[in-house]
């Protein structure tokens, strides 16, 4: 959770937001926003799916909820929070490493093309972090961009080699705290999303758009290859990488949050998303 506070006789907005936009919002979004609107911003991030159900139970009130694919404003717009949501940005799956790595040479070699990333990733005492794919769209698409690659590289294995199974305890972080520890060096590696990793000035490996979710025009000949199935039932399937704002009904600053989904979508708001490494949208809102 983050928080970025001004003066208290001003109103409050409470954004909501996937955990890994932590820096963009509560850096860059939630202050600028607020020089001009006499507002104190407060920022919540978690994984999506957890934050959608804490709205949607009414366990957790906010004015605003970002997030990245549709399903967690789905959440919401079923539980009759959300009337829609518009697309303010979009991302890419890339593997993350930290500098700090004892592999990250092996990394660095992957990222010119020299070796092979998921060999990389395959050797033995790689730490490779990542989220809980049952409450975060990103721990569920860390399984699809594997599941794609073992397809991809005619690898069968690779999914089971480098995750474990879905729900691995042993590599399953809080989305926000997932980066600061590839900072620390405490992991060597995530997939992820693009523009966390730039956010946090970390090194990157792309991929080949074929698995990194990141290409609308593949999701019929590629991504709908992919699906995962938890222990708990749910299917896990390729959703496409928009971040997507919507307003809550029951938002006690409801102007504001409209004032500030149009800020997000506005040249301002647009300019430091591309500072801080996201792409532009892309689609249609929900």
């Amino acid at each position: 959770m983050g928080t970025t506070a001004f003066a208290q006789t001003n109103p409050v907005l409470r954004i909501a937001y996937a955990g890994s936009m932590g820096v963009v919002m509560d850096n860059a979004a939630g202050p600028a926003f607020t020089k001009t609107h006499q507002a104190t911003y407060q920022g919540i991030g978690q994984g999506s799916y957890a934050l959608a159900r804490l709205l949607a139970a009414h366990q957790l009130q906010a004015d605003v909820f970002v997030t990245i694919t549709p399903g967690p404003m789905e959440v919401l717009k079923q539980a009759g929070l959300v009337i829609g949501a518009v697309p303010v940005a979009s991302t890419q799956m890339v593997v993350v490493y930290s500098p700090h790595s004892r592999f990250a040479a092996d990394f660095a070699a992957a990222s010119r093309g020299e070796k092979k990333w998921y060999e990389v990733l395959s050797q033995q005492g790689v730490r490779l972090g990542r989220t809980d794919p049952a409450i975060d769209p990103q721990g569920a698409n860390v399984l699809l961009t594997l599941q794609l690659a073992a397809d991809y590289y005619h690898q069968p294995d690779l999914l089971k080699t480098i995750a474990g199974a879905p729900q691995n305890p042993s590599q399953i972080f809080t989305e926000p705290s997932l980066m600061s520890r590839l900072e620390a060096g405490q992991i060597d590696a995530a997939i992820g999303y693009a523009s966390a990793a730039q956010s946090h000035h970390l090194p990157t490996i792309a991929l080949p758009g074929e698995i990194n979710l990141g290409n609308p025009e593949l999701q019929k000949s590629w991504y709908d290859r992919a699906s995962i199935a938890l222990d708990n039932g749910k299917t896990l399937r390729v959703q496409s990488l928009v971040f997507y704002a919507g307003v809550l009904i029951n938002a006690q600053q409801l102007q504001l949050g409209h004032d500030f989904v149009t800020f997000l979508q506005g040249p301002q708001g647009q300019a430091l998303f591309r500072e801080h490494g996201y792409s532009a949208p892309r689609g249609n809102g929900l």
